[in-house]
């Protein structure tokens, strides 16, 4: 479960089958554009952690925990998040798995820089350190990690960071467009790894329908907001063709400032709801 401060950037759920389910669609891959308008709302959330279902061959009896997601900085400045997950897995039979996964990573206002850090414990061992930072520059995209190992490599250009990814997907839905496919590079695991994602855009959510029964009810910032039911699925890069299985998704509902309520985390076999429990909306520091 240590790709869940990722997919939160951007978003999240089923099939690349599902999604073409959709009725008219227009799938967007072109390149980002320069500048963007949206606007991401700086804030600090945390969603309660609990077992939706489970199937399949990996058995789960229990899953409970917390994600902290600290999110600060503007287009000027930067994004900074600041993340935290804490899971406690009961696969039966005594065995109890309890991860810990912090992280934390900054990313440039027009996506032209990225840095990541991020360290994972499963029953107190470390079982994940990555490290390291990117850079828009030329014809790609420059990476150099300082962990797990010292490496360097290059990524092509058309490659997202999370954030960038996150403000594509609200200009997306705000032009009307149910998917957008697009490569992402999150620093994720060796930090190595790019993901094709594919993101389905749902009918927009009018501010007074299905109005939100969880922290961010009340919030006077967000009843005005338009927000769109959001899944998105990462896939491995270089599969061997055909209709593929994505190794993750995730669903929520995402409003027009970035911030996301009522998640479901996908791991295949077992499904996690996240609710969120507290909200707390920080001023945004203003251009100069």
């Amino acid at each position: 479960m240590t790709r869940i401060h990722n997919v939160m950037y951007t978003a999240v759920m089923h099939t690349a089958a599902a999604a073409l389910a959709v009725g008219s669609f227009l799938v967007l891959s072109a390149p980002a554009p320069a500048e963007s308008a949206t606007v991401l709302a700086p804030h600090r959330a945390v969603y309660d952690l609990k077992l939706a279902r489970a199937s399949g061959k990996r058995a789960v009896e229990m899953v409970r925990g917390r994600i902290l997601y600290d999110f600060a900085g503007s287009a000027c400045e930067g994004y900074a998040l600041q993340f935290r997950q804490v899971s406690e897995i009961n696969s039966g039979e005594g065995k109890v798995a309890l991860s810990d996964l912090q992280a934390t990573t900054w990313e440039e206002g027009e996506g032209k820089s990225f840095r990541f850090n991020s360290q994972n414990r499963v029953n107190e061992r470390v079982v994940d350190s990555v490290e390291g930072n990117a850079g828009r520059g030329g014809a790609g995209i420059a990476v150099t990690l300082s962990k797990p190992k010292q490496k360097n490599f290059d990524l092509d250009a058309k490659v997202a960071f999370p954030t960038e990814h996150m403000r594509r997907i609200i200009e997306a839905a705000l032009a009307g467009k149910t998917l957008l496919e697009l490569p992402v590079y999150d620093g994720s695991e060796t930090g190595e790894k790019v993901f094709s994602t594919l993101t389905v855009i749902g009918r927009e959510i009018a501010p007074d329908e299905k109005k939100p029964d969880d922290a961010a009810a009340g919030k006077a910032a967000l009843a005005g907001l338009r927000r769109w039911p959001v899944n998105i699925s990462y896939f491995e890069q270089g599969g061997n063709g055909g209709e593929q299985t994505p190794v993750y998704s995730i669903g929520f509902e995402l409003y027009e400032n970035g911030i996301s309520r009522a998640l479901v985390l996908d791991y295949g076999d077992f499904v996690v709801s996240g609710v969120m429990s507290q909200l707390d909306l920080k001023d945004a520091a203003a251009c100069k």
